[in-house]
């Protein structure tokens, strides 16, 4: 069980030793489409770090945390050591020298391509291999999340498998599911052709693959709040989870319902037919399913425990809870920021109304909102609530990390409102440099200095979470407190075999890719969309 948990609390500190640099340069982003005076004003040094930014938190910091909370829950849930160690260090140290390989190859400036993979604009072919290197990594934790799953199963035949476990797993079905679009790219596409192996290059096709984990990578961003709100938080809150079979189905509907719509990413692109983006939109509205049910489910397990506290009255239950407790202040925050957040989703995703905000400062503020508020606030918490059952250490202090979650939820609304307005407003993303003289973009100045402020703040955080993690690594050694998850109301007993594994739903979900996927990607191969390799040199080196 040692090894298990060193194994977890070292893909943790890898997540979060990257993520404070990540901070950093969000920050100077900021400042550099400010009117303020910025440090290093250079449009190059600006791709370069929005690369690295977007890189390091929606691939490295993501993974790491998702493969440190698995391994954890894996050993803590099951009540065992983690079976297959070896394999799980083997893939820790093929993702960390993947990381490397790419943020390196960022930092010599050959990988100016941003977080998504879109030709004609190619990178070197070592920040390729070294993100293939970090998905391959991480395929082995998804094999290891389904073994361990498995074996427990068969050693424990009847009995439905813990809720905590359960949720982990189907987190790795999905992102091995997810990262299947990027990794065809990567292996049929970008490689071959960074490496001169290839003389022609088909954008379209190359999105359309990329469509299909650009959306469901959320969700797997996502899953481990998930995790947390239904196997955590209603435990620090003393109570119970309202229903353990909604938790269930929540899992479930997170899997099958977030992988076929990654075409709604793609409203804007003349190669796709118009009927298959409506499906694809039509489809996205389901994701909304689960979380709601997530909200509901949340809502009354909180209710059980404000009023096992004594909370009286309609709304009593709310102020009686325990909202010094990291975990418990988090969700509440969490919540606020992820319905915020699914609002503007509803605009994204809409095949009307996407085109107002497409390709704007919106778009940038609403990822912002889901996954730097409402996910990485949990990440914070969970880190919070596991970091004494894997180092034998208290949690330092509460208090400060209370303030360290209020000063995060303040600095992500500071930083996303004003970007939806000036979204709304018309500002553009991904553009280093702006003329605010121009009194077409003059408006957008005083809330582009607001964000700068937010992003300010948000950095504070960052550096305070550090700080905080590190106190309580090195403070006195005591008796590791057991991790436990929370009961439901009424514990199952059994359930079907439908809720208790995933064979059903993979099946399921090929018939569903094939549907979404299957006409849109075969055309390329009839149509033959291709660029001629100095097109793809020539629009390379006039990006960067």
């Amino acid at each position: 069980m040692q090894n298990s948990g060193r194994l977890a609390l070292l893909h943790f500190w890898v997540a979060f030793a990257v993520f404070l640099p990540a901070v950093v340069l969000g920050a100077w982003q900021m400042l550099m489409r400010s009117p303020l005076p910025a440090p290093l004003d250079d449009p190059d040094a600006y791709y370069t770090s929005v690369t690295l930014h977007g890189t390091v938190m929606a691939y490295v910091v993501t993974t790491f945390f998702a493969m440190g909370l698995g391994y954890a829950v894996a050993a803590t849930s099951l009540g065992r050591p983690i079976r297959g160690a070896t394999a799980a260090w083997i893939g820790f140290i093929i993702c960390l020298v993947g990381t490397v390989m790419a943020v390196a190859t960022i930092l010599s400036g050959r990988a100016s391509v941003l977080y998504t993979f879109y030709p004609p604009l190619l990178a070197s072919a070592y920040y390729y291999g070294g993100v293939f290197l970090l998905v391959a990594g991480s395929m082995i934790w998804v094999v290891l999340m389904i073994y361990n799953m498995g074996l427990w199963k068969r050693d424990n035949p009847g009995h439905p498998v813990p809720l905590a476990m359960f949720a982990m797993t189907a987190t790795a079905i999905l992102w091995g599911w997810s990262a299947s679009g990027v990794v065809i790219e990567l292996l049929g596409i970008l490689l071959p052709r960074s490496l001169a192996l290839t003389t022609e290059i088909d954008p379209g096709l190359a999105r359309t693959l990329f469509s299909i984990t650009l959306h469901s990578i959320v969700y797997f961003w996502l899953m481990p709040a998930y995790v947390a709100f239904y196997t955590l938080v209603p435990q620090a809150a003393g109570g119970r989870l309202y229903s353990d079979t909604m938790g269930r189905l929540t899992f479930i509907m997170l899997l099958v319902f977030s992988l076929p719509v990654g075409l709604h990413h793609m409203f804007a692109d003349p190669e796709l037919g118009d009927g298959f983006k409506f499906v694809q939109s039509f489809l996205t509205f389901f994701v909304a399913l689960p979380t709601l049910l997530t909200v509901f489910s949340l809502t009354a397990s909180l209710e059980i425990a404000g009023r096992a506290r004594g909370g009286k009255g309609l709304l009593g239950w709310v102020a009686a809870l325990p909202w010094n407790e990291p975990i418990v202040l988090a969700v509440g925050l969490s919540l606020v920021m992820l319905g915020l957040g699914g609002f503007g989703g509803l605009i994204n995703m809409s095949y009307a109304m996407n085109s107002m905000i497409h390709n704007t400062s919106w778009v940038t503020s609403h990822f912002h909102l889901i996954f730097g508020g409402a996910v990485v606030i949990m990440y914070f918490a969970t880190a919070y609530e596991m970091w004494p059952r894997m180092t034998g250490r208290p949690l330092r202090s509460k208090t400060l990390a209370c303030w360290q979650l209020w000063l995060w939820f303040a600095g992500i609304m500071i930083v996303t409102i004003p970007w939806h307005i000036t979204g709304l407003m018309g500002q553009p993303r991904r553009v280093a440099i702006f003329d605010y003289s121009d009194p077409f973009v003059a408006p957008t100045a005083p809330w582009v200095i607001a964000s700068v402020i937010g992003g300010a703040i948000l950095l504070v955080s960052a550096i305070l979470l550090i700080v905080i993690l590190l106190l309580s690594q090195v403070g006195e050694r005591k008796l590791a407190e057991p991790m436990r998850y929370a009961l439901a109301v009424n514990p199952p007993r059994t359930v079907p075999s439908s809720l208790n594994g995933f064979a059903l739903w993979n099946g399921i979900l090929v018939v569903l890719m094939l549907v979404a996927y299957g006409y849109p990607i075969g055309q390329f191969f009839v149509l033959k969309s291709t660029v001629p390799a100095y097109e793809v040199v020539r629009a390379s080196n006039e990006a960067r």
